[in-house]
């Protein structure tokens, strides 16, 4: 963050994923694995059948095989302890739904568990405070006659991975396993401060089958790090070290705009794509900018960004997921700057903004979605109003929700308009309209149908105040979403008004990008696209204020 004034950064759980399970000091989280072993059980139970016994038969309940498993817990200096926190989970074979923490004062505990293949991790915590964790993992604990186990603190070594950088200060890391046995993932974590240690415990798994991650996030003075590691392999780590320079990351860059002169604290948190995370939050003032340096090694990237809301509201919120990074270059994302306008999903699989399903016609388009084409979450609108026309005639009006309605028509082919409508604004100022108007051929379908829809995309060089120098001469790229998106376009127009839309001028499009001047300090520029796609659909969009100038 680059106002040294502002709260301090902290670290949150991803909202999208959370740790399979916690150690002690930390919140317990909704578990993956509890959600894989109840899908395993559900599947074991599914396919149960008593077809070979007598109609009058009943099924003896099978008792399954059980061995004893002893836990000896040892701290640094080699004695016993009862400071520890153990988990044995089942991954395969008799005992694979099985979940035990067992605990004794004495530092030995002995529990009885079916047979199979378990995962054991245990955490053993210094007697004096500061004195750091320690976790060890057997990632390969078969269990097919009594058996002792020591968990020796002795043979952890550190995680130490920090950035090079003096002035950083810790602030909080997330250790995962997975193992991964008979087609089963079982999971455990850690999450603990700077003095944790790990280690492996017990023979080798089968190649590949288990994967670890650390990430590790620290403050800095005008930047923040995110330090994330992934490997796999047939162990459990002992021992990490990583002090990675500034030119071996990334610089994830993450701007505040502020078009309509907000106020208040927004904030942007940034954590890894994949897996069970945690992520490092940031507050960002109006026209700010927050750098968290990353690793490319922890793959993909996610950035979501959360807008300043008065009391009672919801607030609004961004996500920019899958950002790809290279070591030595800059990502820069801006969220909640002019153009607003509708957008539509371009990533492969993604659900289409318009379906036909039989006679049921629906419209999801983010109408307000910010100049980046960041789609929010609880949208600032005045009104909103969607309808459908069939050959002409009025079908149905949905107000309420800007670019979404479902409504029912008749199953024959017929020429459809569909038209949505939002006004931008804090419900009592409104400070701007934006409309998009589609037409297209439709019938009834067998089966969910993408509708041939399209949006045009402008992106002005704005300041992070939604503005636009005065009288400067504007190159604005222009950019095709949807059904004519590529080589689908057989016509496309743009137009200009300076006059909030009472007239507009028709500008020229070379190269794709809008040339125009803009007009003199404090007018609005407005943006219309007509578009006609090589079927003959058609899209006209109006973005009535689209930006000002300053």
């Amino acid at each position: 963050m680059n106002d040294s004034s502002t709260p301090d950064r902290t670290t949150a759980l991803s909202r999208t994923t959370a740790p399979a399970r916690t150690t002690p000091g930390t919140p317990r989280h909704a578990t993956r694995r509890r959600a894989l072993r109840t899908l395993a059980l559900a599947g074991v139970l599914s396919g149960m059948t008593l077809s070979a016994l007598p109609p009058t038969a009943v099924a003896a309940p099978r008792t399954p095989e059980t061995y004893t498993l002893t836990i000896r817990h040892l701290d640094r200096q080699g004695t016993a302890t009862d400071a520890y926190r153990t988990h044995v989970t089942g991954i395969s074979g008799p005992g694979a739904s099985e979940e035990v923490t067992p605990h004794d004062a004495s530092g030995t505990v002995t529990v009885r568990l079916p047979k199979g293949r378990y995962l054991l991790d245990s955490t053993v915590v210094g007697r004096e405070e500061g004195s750091g964790t320690d976790w060890i993992v057997q990632p390969r604990l078969d269990l097919d006659r009594d058996t002792a186990v020591t968990v020796d603190a002795r043979t952890t070594a550190p995680v130490d991975v920090r950035p090079q950088d003096p002035d950083a200060r810790f602030l909080s890391r997330l250790g995962v396993v997975e193992v991964t046995h008979g087609g089963t993932t079982r999971s455990a974590n850690v999450m603990a401060g700077p003095g944790l240690r790990v280690a492996h415990l017990g023979p080798d798994a089968e190649p590949g089958s288990v994967k670890e991650w650390f990430d590790t996030y620290w403050a800095g003075g005008t930047t923040d790090y995110a330090l994330g590691y992934t490997f796999t392999s047939s162990r459990a780590l002992t021992g990490l070290v990583r002090h990675p320079s500034p030119s071996s990351l990334a610089a994830v860059e993450v701007r505040r705009a502020a078009p309509d002169g907000d106020t208040g604290t927004a904030f942007v948190s940034v954590q890894p794509s994949a897996g069970p995370t945690v992520g490092i939050v940031q507050p960002l003032r109006p026209l700010g900018t927050a750098t968290v340096l990353v690793t490319p090694e922890r793959g993909l990237w996610d950035v979501e960004y959360e807008g300043p809301a008065a009391p009672g509201e919801t607030p609004n919120r961004y996500a920019r997921n899958g950002i790809a990074v290279r070591a030595g270059a800059t990502t820069t994302h801006t969220f909640d700057n002019t153009v607003f306008g509708p957008a539509l999903a371009t990533a492969p699989g993604a659900r289409p903004a318009g379906v036909r399903d039989g006679a049921a016609l629906s419209l999801d388009v983010p109408l307000l979605a910010d100049g980046e084409g960041h789609a929010p979450s609880a949208p600032r609108f005045h009104a909103a109003i969607t309808t459908l026309h069939r050959d002409g005639v009025l079908i149905g009006t949905r107000r309420g929700e800007p670019g979404r309605g479902t409504f029912t028509t008749t199953p024959g082919a017929a020429s459809y308009r569909l038209t949505a409508t939002a006004t931008r604004g804090d419900g009592t100022a409104p400070r701007g309209r934006v409309t998009a108007a589609w037409t297209f051929t439709s019938a009834a379908t067998t089966r969910p149908t993408a509708l041939p829809l399209s949006t045009v995309r402008f992106a002005p060089a704005l300041g992070l105040d939604g503005a636009a120098p005065a009288g400067t001469r504007a190159r604005v790229p222009v950019t095709v979403q949807g059904a004519a998106a590529g080589s689908g376009v057989r016509s496309l127009t743009v137009s200009v008004s300076t006059d909030n839309g009472t007239t507009w001028t028709r500008v020229p499009v070379p190269d794709g990008h809008a040339t125009f001047r803009n007009p003199t300090a404090g007018r609005s520029v407005s943006l219309r696209a007509e578009l006609t796609d090589t079927k003959g659909n058609t899209l006209t969009q109006t973005l009535t204020n689209a930006y000002r100038t300053r």
